[in-house]
């Protein structure tokens, strides 16, 4: 099953977490209006996750449907290869930033696109050579 009893209690938690974060700005403590956005947007995922838990366990159809799409070799492939393409577009794209940030002398621009990329490569020769040990 893949809806159980701790994916429900999680949403429930990130509603009341929602609902707290937007009481506390509300009542001034918390100074931020940050604060109660993202109070807002977690009530609102809490509440869709909800909502998905018992349409998956009412409905049989959606249920078989989750079901095969949580399984379904074909598509754990597609995600797997889009990500790969996202982290080959990702990289590029921040290098190709870093490059005209350093060309417009947007230094910090430059220096947060050029931490981002070493980030990056750095996870991926890490995952690398474990998957390498592993496989």
């Amino acid at each position: 099953m893949y809806y159980n009893n701790k994916r429900l209690a999680l949403s429930i938690f990130w509603m009341i977490l929602g609902a707290v974060l937007i009481g506390l700005t509300i009542g001034g403590v918390i100074d931020s209006s940050l604060y109660s956005g993202m109070g807002g947007a977690l009530c609102a995922v809490g509440a869709l996750q909800v909502c998905r838990n018992l349409k998956y366990r009412k409905d049989a159809e959606y249920r078989k449907k989750i079901d095969v799409e949580a399984g379904d070799e074909r598509l754990r492939y597609l995600r797997m290869n889009a990500w790969a393409w996202t982290g080959y577009a990702v990289v590029l794209i921040e290098a190709l930033g870093g490059v005209v940030a350093t060309i417009a002398g947007w230094e910090t621009v430059r220096l947060i696109l050029s931490c981002s990329v070493c980030l990056i490569l750095i996870v991926y020769w890490v995952s690398y050579l474990i998957l390498s040990k592993r496989y």
